[in-house]
C-alpha cells in the first residue's frame, strides 16, 4: 500500500492534459485472482497542452505484461515504470495508438478501488482514481473518451456480464467461458467506467421517454433477494420520468441497470449506463427496512440517475469542481423527494441534516469551501460541504433567479456544456446569461469557507407606523483564508421573510426593497424598513432555511410561542420549537443543572405550547407533528456552545427536558398513540403519509417512555412482540435500548438471533448499541466486534458500529477518560491497513475535538497525534489526521 505523503494539489496549478484519448477499448478476461485487462487507447496530442511533452499515465498496483506502440513493441528505454504510473518518454505528435496488457488480483483488493470481488461478484468502484488500479490511464476527468468493453469470464461463476452503455454482442468463449460487449457512445471519463459479473438475480421494467426511446430498466441483486429490490426499480422510472417533467432530461441510452453489492466503500456510483450501489440503498421489505430506509433508496436511486446529467453528460473539469456534479445533484435528488412526499418535512430533514454534518465540518480543522483550492487526497473531499452546502447554494441561486430564469438557466447549462468537462464559471455563466444579472459576489459561496453569521436586530414605531430590521453578517476566521489572508468578503445572502401578527395571521405591510417575500443582504450591513405595519410584529426570518447561516436574533420566548402557534411558514414553526428547546438544553448545560433538578417556567410553556400545537393539528400531518415534537440532539446542542463542551452536562440536560415534556404530555401522547395505530390487518406501505403516522406514533413513545420508564418498558415490549414491519420494531427496541435492565438485554438478545442472517438488520441492531449514552457501551462495542455478523473489513458493517459510535454518541465517545478516543483510534488503524478510504472517514469523527473542556481535549490530540505517528498509515488516513491537529486557521484546504 502507498504510504508516501502525496504532493498538494491547487487549483491555481490546473492546466489541460497535454494528451487526449479518443477511443477505449478493452478486453477484460475476469478470473478471481488473475485477471486480465488488454486495453487500446486512440491517443492525440492536445491543442492545448505542451507539445511534445512525455506522456504519464497514472498507474496503481497494477503488473505490466505488455505495450505497444501502434502495433509495435516499444524500444528499449522508451518507457518508464514508476510507483505512480507509466511514463512514454517520446510520444508522437499525430495521432497514435497504445496497446497495454495489465494483470491485477481482485480477490486482494481489500480498498474496494478499481476492480474487486463482493461476495463472489465482480465490480469496479473508479471515481475518483480508480480507474489506474485497471490500466494505465489519464486517470482525470477532463479526459473523455469513447468505451467498448469486452468482458469475458467462466459461465457459472458470472453468467451475468454488465458494462457501460448498450450491449452490443454476446456470445461462447471457449469451453465454459462466454462474453458480452458493451457499447457506450457517450464521451466519458475513467472515473465513470465500470463493469460487473457474478450471479445476480434479475428484476426489470420498461420506460418510454419524452423522445420515444423504450428503455430495459433492471435491477440486479443477490439470488434471492430480488423480492426486495421492487421498490428500487419503481424509484427509478418515478424519477426518469420526474426529470422529464422538472429538467426536460430524457434518458439517452437503450439500457439502464443498477447492481447492489455488499462491500462498497460509498452509497452508491453513477456510471454511465451501470449505476453500482451500496446494497444497502436498494434491498427493502417491510421486515428488514425501515422508513427511512425507503425514503432513502428512493433519493439516492434518484441521486444517482440524475447524475446522468448533472455529473456524465456534464462533467467535472477537475476534482476542484467536484460541488458542480454533486452539489447541483443532491439538490435535484432533493426536490425529487420534496414533489414526491411532504416538502415542509422533507426541507426540515435537509436542514436537520446540515446541521449535525456540515455545520460542524464548517466550524472545525476539516473546514473548507465548496470548492477547495487545495488539497492531498480527493478522496478525502466527499464531504458534507461539497454535497450538502453545495446543494443550499444552488437552492439561493434558485431563491435570487425566480423559477422562470432558474430553468432557463439550467437548460442553457446543460445544452452549452454537453459533452464536455466544466467548471463553476461556466454553470453560473449560463444563470447570469439568462437572468442579466452580475454573479460575481454570489460566486463567493464557492470560495469561502465557515457558516455565516447574519445578526438581526428589530425595532417598531408605533408613531410612524414602521418596522425596522437591522442585518448584519459576520464569517468566521477560516473564511478569511479562503480569502487568501485578507479580510472575508460579504456574501449575497437571499433572506424570505414575513411578519406575523402576535395574535396571529401575517401583518400587511410595504417594503420596496422585498420581492416575492425574499430581501437579499448583500453588503456587511444593510437595514430594511417596513411601512404600514399596524401593530408590533413578529418577523420571520430565513422562511424555508433561505440561506445556509446561523442566525443571531434575541426574539423572546412569546415571540417564539407566537411563530410556533401562528407562523405560516412551517419549516419557522418547526424551528421556533427547536429554538425553545435549544435554549433550554444549553442554559441547563452551561450551569451544570443536576438531571433532578426543576425545568423551569421556560419549559413549562413550552410543554403548554406543544401540548396545544398537538390537540390541533397532530392528527393533520403527523409527519411534521413528529419533528416539532423532536427535541435538538446533544451535538446541536454542543455546537451551540461550542467551546469547553461537557457532553455529560449536555446529555443530562437534554434528558431532564424530555422526561419534562414527556410527563407534561403524558395523556396526549398515549391517546395520540393510540389514535395512530395501524387497523389489524392492514397492508403495510411505505408511502408517505403512512410513514408519518409510524413516525409520531414512535415520537409519543419515546417521550411516554422519558416520563414513565416502567410503563414505556412495557408499550415498547408489546409493539416489538406485535409490530408487523420493521420501521415499528426498530423504534421500539430503540426505546428499549435507553432504559437500562433486563427488559433490554431480553429485547437485544432476541432481536439479535432474530436477525442473524440478515446483515442489513444486524446493522441497525449494532448502531442501537453503540448509541447507548452508558459507560459500559464501550465495552458493549468492544465485544460486538467480536460477533459473528461483524466483519472489519465490510464498510456497512465498520460504520454500523463503530461509526454510529463516534458520530452518534457524543457521551461515550468524548468520555473524560479517553477510552472512546482510543477504541476509534484502534478501530482506524486496524481498518487503514485495509482500506484506507473507511479509515479516513471514521477519523473524521474528531473533527469537534477543539471544542471539548480541556481534559477531553488533552485526551483526543494524544489520539490523534499517535495515529499522525503510526507506521504505515495511509496518505488517506494521514491527511485527515495532519489536518485535524494543523493549527487553527492553517489548512491547507483553503
Amino acid at each position: 500500500m502507498r504510504t508516501e505523503s502525496p504532493p498538494i494539489v491547487r487549483l491555481a496549478d490546473y492546466r489541460p492534459s497535454d494528451y487526449l484519448i479518443d477511443r477505449v477499448d478493452l478486453n477484460v478476461r475476469l478470473h478471481p485472482t488473475e485477471t486480465r485487462i488488454s486495453a487500446t487507447l486512440a491517443l492525440r496530442p492536445n491543442p492545448r497542452g505542451e507539445a511534445g511533452a512525455p506522456l504519464h499515465l497514472d498507474g496503481d498496483d497494477l503488473a505490466l505484461l505488455a505495450v505497444a506502440l501502434d502495433g509495435q513493441p516499444t524500444a528499449p528505454g522508451a518507457i518508464e515504470l514508476g510507483p505512480l504510473g507509466l511514463t512514454l518518454h517520446r510520444p508522437p505528435q499525430r495521432p497514435f495508438v497504445l496497446s497495454l496488457e495489465t494483470q491485477v488480483n481482485p480477490s486482494a483488493n481489500t480498498k474496494l478501488m478499481g476492480l474487486y470481488r463482493s461476495n463472489g461478484v465482480y465490480c469496479t468502484q473508479c471515481e475518483a482514481d480508480g480507474f489506474r488500479r485497471i490500466t494505465y490511464f489519464l486517470d482525470r476527468p477532463d479526459v473523455l473518451a469513447v468505451y467498448t468493453t469486452r468482458i469475458e469470464a467462466d459461465r457459472d461463476e458470472a453468467p451475468v456480464l454488465l458494462g457501460n452503455g448498450n450491449p452490443v454482442e454476446a456470445g461462447e468463449a471457449g469451453p465454459g467461458h462466454h462474453y458480452a460487449v458493451w457499447h457506450d457512445p457517450h464521451p466519458k471519463p475513467a472515473y465513470l467506467f465500470a463493469l460487473v459479473g457474478g450471479r445476480l438475480g434479475r428484476i426489470a421494467t420498461r420506460f418510454t421517454t419524452m423522445e420515444g426511446r423504450d428503455v430495459a430498466v433492471a435491477v440486479y441483486v443477490e439470488p434471492g433477494k430480488e423480492a426486495r429490490a421492487p421498490y428500487a426499480l419503481d424509484a427509478v422510472t418515478r424519477a426518469m420520468a420526474w426529470d422529464e417533467r422538472r429538467f426536460g432530461r430524457a434518458y439517452d441510452l437503450d439500457v439502464f441497470n443498477v447492481v447492489a453489492v455488499s462491500d462498497f466503500n460509498m452509497g452508491a456510483m453513477e456510471n454511465k449506463g451501470l449505476n453500482i450501489f451500496n446494497d444497502k440503498y436498494v434491498l427493502a421489505s417491510p421486515d428488514t427496512a425501515t422508513d427511512t430506509d425507503y425514503a432513502n433508496i428512493e433519493a439516492i436511486i434518484a441521486h444517482e440517475y440524475f447524475h446522468n446529467w448533472s455529473g456524465n453528460r456534464v462533467t467535472c473539469r477537475d476534482w476542484f469542481q467536484l460541488c458542480l456534479k454533486e452539489g447541483l445533484t443532491v439538490f435535484r435528488d432533493q426536490e425529487f423527494s420534496s414533489d414526491e412526499r411532504s416538502r415542509p418535512v422533507h426541507r426540515i430533514a435537509e436542514v436537520r441534516t446540515l446541521r449535525a454534518r456540515q455545520f460542524p465540518e464548517d466550524a472545525g480543522p476539516l473546514a473548507h469551501p465548496v470548492r477547495p483550492q487545495a488539497y492531498r487526497e480527493i478522496n478525502n473531499f466527499y464531504t458534507a460541504t461539497v454535497y450538502e452546502k453545495g446543494a443550499e447554494i444552488v437552492r439561493m441561486l434558485g431563491t435570487l433567479l425566480g423559477p422562470a430564469a432558474f430553468r432557463a438557466g439550467m437548460d442553457l447549462f446543460f445544452a452549452r456544456c454537453d459533452g464536455t468537462a466544466a467548471t463553476v464559471e461556466d454553470f453560473l455563466a449560463a444563470f447570469a446569461q439568462v437572468s442579466g444579472r452580475d454573479l460575481a459576489a454570489f460566486s463567493r459561496w464557492y470560495a469561502q469557507a465557515g457558516t455565516p453569521t447574519v445578526s438581526v436586530a428589530g425595532r417598531y414605531d408605533p408613531a410612524q407606523r414602521s418596522y425596522t430590521l437591522d442585518f448584519h453578517q459576520s464569517l468566521p476566521a477560516v473564511a478569511t483564508e479562503a480569502a487568501g489572508g485578507g479580510p472575508p468578503q460579504p456574501l449575497v445572502i437571499p433572506v424570505a421573510l414575513g411578519l406575523v401578527g402576535r395574535g396571529g395571521g401575517a401583518l400587511e405591510a410595504r417594503s420596496d426593497r422585498v420581492r416575492d417575500g425574499v430581501f437579499v443582504l448583500e453588503g456587511e450591513s444593510d437595514r430594511l424598513v417596513f411601512t404600514e405595519v399596524a401593530a408590533e410584529p413578529v418577523p420571520s426570518l430565513f422562511r424555508g432555511f433561505s440561506a445556509p447561516v446561523k442566525v443571531a436574533h434575541s426574539l423572546d420566548t412569546a415571540q417564539r410561542l407566537t411563530l410556533l402557534a401562528h407562523d405560516s411558514d412551517p419549516f419557522n414553526r418547526w424551528q421556533a420549537a427547536q429554538n425553545l428547546a435549544l435554549d433550554l438544553v444549553t442554559a441547563r448545560a452551561r450551569l451544570g443543572a443536576p438531571i433532578e433538578a426543576d425545568a423551569g417556567p421556560e419549559a413549562a410553556a413550552l410543554a403548554e405550547a406543544l401540548g396545544t400545537f398537538l390537540d390541533g393539528e397532530a392528527l393533520q400531518d403527523p409527519a411534521f407533528a413528529a419533528l416539532v415534537l423532536a427535541i435538538p440532539g446533544d451535538q446541536e446542542a454542543a455546537q451551540e456552545i461550542s467551546t469547553n463542551v461537557d457532553p455529560d452536562a449536555i446529555h443530562r440536560a437534554r434528558w431532564t427536558l424530555r422526561a419534562h415534556l414527556g410527563r407534561a404530555l403524558l395523556p396526549r401522547l398515549v391517546a395520540l398513540r393510540d389514535a395512530l395505530a395501524a387497523p389489524p390487518g392492514s397492508p403495510f406501505s411505505p408511502d408517505a403519509a403512512s410513514a408519518g403516522r409510524r413516525s409520531l406514533r414512535n415520537a409519543a413513545l419515546d417521550l411516554i417512555a422519558a416520563a414513565d420508564p416502567a410503563r414505556g418498558t412495557a408499550l415498547a415490549e408489546a409493539q416489538l412482540r406485535e409490530a408487523d414491519n420493521m420501521t415499528d420494531r426498530l423504534a421500539a427496541l430503540a426505546v428499549l435500548t435507553l432504559l437500562p435492565g433486563e427488559a433490554r438485554e431480553r429485547a437485544l438478545a432476541a432481536f439479535g438471533e432474530t436477525y442473524r442472517g440478515e446483515p442489513l438488520v444486524l446493522d441497525k441492531w449494532f448502531a442501537l448499541q453503540a448509541m447507548i449514552p452508558e459507560a459500559g457501551t464501550v465495552a458493549r462495542v468492544r465485544a460486538l466486534m467480536r460477533h459473528e455478523g461483524f466483519s472489519a473489513s465490510n464498510p456497512n458493517r465498520v460504520r454500523a458500529l463503530v461509526g454510529s459510535f463516534s458520530l452518534n454518541n457524543p457521551t461515550q465517545f468524548h468520555r473524560a477518560d479517553g477510552a472512546g478516543y482510543e477504541l476509534l483510534a484502534e478501530t482506524v488503524l486496524d481498518v487503514d491497513s485495509r482500506n484506507p478510504q473507511v479509515a479516513a472517514r471514521l477519523l473524521t469523527a474528531f473533527n469537534t475535538w477543539r471544542m471539548m473542556e480541556p481534559t477531553r481535549r488533552a485526551r483526543a490530540e494524544a489520539q490523534l497525534r499517535a495515529i499522525a505517528a503510526a507506521p504505515g498509515l495511509s496518505p488517506d488516513a494521514g491527511d485527515i489526521a495532519s489536518r485535524s491537529l494543523a493549527p487553527a486557521r492553517h489548512h491547507i484546504n483553503t
